[in-house]
């Protein structure tokens, strides 16, 4: 079984749990935490995928990480029975999918756009606006980014849906136009 569906099998059983026991926003910020700590020191991660090291040791790491006063207990124990299985190498693909599912749950539809500049608040408006018609959720979630690479225009994302209004595209489509001479005979 690919990590990928037994991470969301974790992360759905995880999520029904918390919201049984109405702890949800807490197991939450606990999985957000782990999310944020494996994209700053991708050490964690190296650790966690490590064969050699046993899981007592990444169990031990893990308890350091989330101490038992500021992290949920029932995220803890989630913690025992992954290292327990020996599956400690799914945990941030667990925390990812939890996030997802999360956002399914709460029906917030998270949407990307790059720029060149830090937008303004009547165009985040704006692409909040544009989410909203393409996703038909109320709740939107805008993660800007900004990169100078496009020149000018936005990208914007959701889902699996990609509306690239960048400069630098439409520059590359009118170089691939003029490669082709369409004054000379094609056979």
């Amino acid at each position: 079984m690919s990590n990928h569906r037994v991470a969301s099998r974790y992360a759905k059983s995880i999520l029904e749990l918390s919201l049984e026991k109405g702890l949800l926003e807490e197991v939450h910020a606990d999985f957000q935490k782990l999310t944020a700590m494996a994209k700053s020191n991708y050490d964690l991660v190296l650790l966690l995928n490590n064969p050699v090291i046993n899981s007592e040791k990444k169990l031990n790491v893990l308890k350091a990480l989330f101490p038992e006063k500021s992290t949920q207990k029932m995220t803890s124990t989630f913690f025992e029975i992954v290292s327990r299985k020996s599956r400690e190498k799914i945990l941030v693909d667990v925390a990812k999918e939890f996030e997802v599912q999360y956002n399914i749950h709460k029906s917030i539809q998270v949407a990307e756009v790059t720029t060149t500049t830090a937008i303004s608040d009547e165009q985040r408006a704006a692409f909040v606006d544009a989410v909203k018609q393409i996703s038909g959720l109320t709740d939107v979630q805008l993660v800007e980014k900004i990169n100078p690479d496009i020149i000018g225009g936005f990208i914007l994302k959701v889902n699996d849906r990609q509306l690239d209004e960048s400069l630098s595209s439409k520059l590359r489509d009118l170089r691939s136009q003029f490669i082709q001479n369409h004054y000379e005979k094609q056979y």
